[in-house]
């Protein structure tokens, strides 16, 4: 369950899935956020069938990742900037599969 009035940010692109919790940490980091924030840092794959959420729970880094087998994320179209979304439209985003 996402905490009620959590920040969350979709990255402007699709990422090179190859990156694990440090790799999209530097990314979070790269584009002037803090990624201890406790904020989620939303990110896609080129084909939008993956999903990769980065946080931090006060602890450590979390890493959420979904793959869907016969779907793709209905990803909103956006810019060159970040995205933020509220926890209901995340939710309907991972949920949800077009």
């Amino acid at each position: 369950m996402i905490p009620s009035g959590v920040k969350v940010f979709l990255a402007s692109h699709p990422v090179d899935f190859r990156k694990g919790i440090d790799g999209l940490v530097a990314l979070v980091r790269d584009a002037g956020s803090d990624p201890f924030d406790g904020a989620l840092y939303v990110f896609r794959a080129k084909r939008a069938d993956r999903i990769k959420i980065v946080w931090w729970d006060g602890s450590g880094v979390c890493l959420y990742l979904k793959r869907l087998e016969k779907a793709k994320f209905c990803w909103p179209r956006i810019g060159h900037h970040r995205v933020q979304l509220t926890s209901a439209q995340l939710m309907a985003l991972v949920d949800h599969p077009c």
